[in-house]
């Protein structure tokens, strides 16, 4: 349950940056929207009933995940090496941080 509501705030996070570009380049609603979308993400990730840190952690890994997937599908912006490379190391670094029960 931790791990959907953790997708949700991602989502909630990448939908209200997009927003922000919208208004940016000068549609203003996009402003309102990103603004709604960051809110939700706020409330969002503090939602699961891990430790901040904890879930933190995790979130930064399925942020870049999630953000990824939307900069292909919105841009179609293909990772590089470094990129693929670099993601990896997050999404480990998260699943450390997750499962250590040191």
């Amino acid at each position: 349950m931790a791990l959907i509501a953790l997708v949700a705030a991602a989502l909630g996070e990448v939908l209200g940056d997009l927003g922000m570009r919208l208004g940016l380049a000068g549609r203003l609603w996009g402003y309102a929207l990103g603004a709604l979308f960051l809110c939700a993400y706020g409330v969002v990730v503090n939602l699961p009933a891990l430790g901040f840190g904890r879930t933190l952690g995790l979130y930064i890994a399925v942020f870049f995940a999630v953000s990824q997937l939307i900069a292909f599908a919105v841009y179609g912006e293909r990772p590089t090496p470094a990129l693929l490379i670099g993601g990896a190391l997050i999404i480990a670094g998260g699943l450390v941080i997750h499962f250590a029960r040191a």
